[in-house]
């Protein structure tokens, strides 16, 4: 079978069906266009190595849509915008506002001066003394196993030693 070619504004064309307003998914491009899966995943790779934004299509969340590095991007992109700037903006790429300003808070809280959020301390906290609490138990546990166990070989030596009592 011949090696299909095709040109990069064919290419071009399939990569804008997979975002806004469309979003068609890959599956249903391949489908339509006879064009194998991982073609159409491996354009969208590169396109995204060269820069390009391109949502998931294997999500239904808006959140889970658009992966770390691309959700970088909008915010840079945006983060000079006024609201009307940043309303045209998402409509064109198929966002809400309210999750671009949530992206932004986000990646600020994460450089607030290498310490934690009130919320995550008093997690860490918690789950530190579940841990020692845990902990404790098990050392607990272990020392009655090693006793048991030791128990057991002692009576095994009486027995050897002085035969089965319970043969009497």
């Amino acid at each position: 079978m011949a090696k299909r070619v095709f040109t990069s504004e064919y290419k071009e064309k399939i990569l804008q069906q997979l975002q806004p307003p469309e979003n068609r998914s890959i599956p249903e491009i391949a489908e339509t266009e006879n064009i194998p899966k991982t073609t159409i995943y491996s354009w969208v790779s590169k396109a995204r190595k060269n820069g390009a934004i391109i949502p998931n299509s294997n999500s239904n969340s808006n959140d889970l849509k658009w992966n770390d590095q691309e959700k970088l991007k909008l915010v840079l992109e945006t983060f000079s915008f006024n609201e009307e700037e940043l309303a045209q903006y998402c409509r064109k790429k198929g966002l809400y506002t309210t999750d671009i300003k949530n992206w932004r808070k986000t990646m600020e809280s994460s450089f607030s001066n290498g310490k934690p959020s009130k919320k995550l301390e008093t997690e860490l906290k918690s789950e530190k003394e579940r841990t020692k609490k845990l902990l404790r138990e098990l050392k607990y546990k272990e020392k009655a196993l090693a006793e048991t166990a030791a128990l057991l070989v002692l009576r095994k030596k009486v027995d050897a030693i002085w035969g089965d009592h319970e043969e009497d």
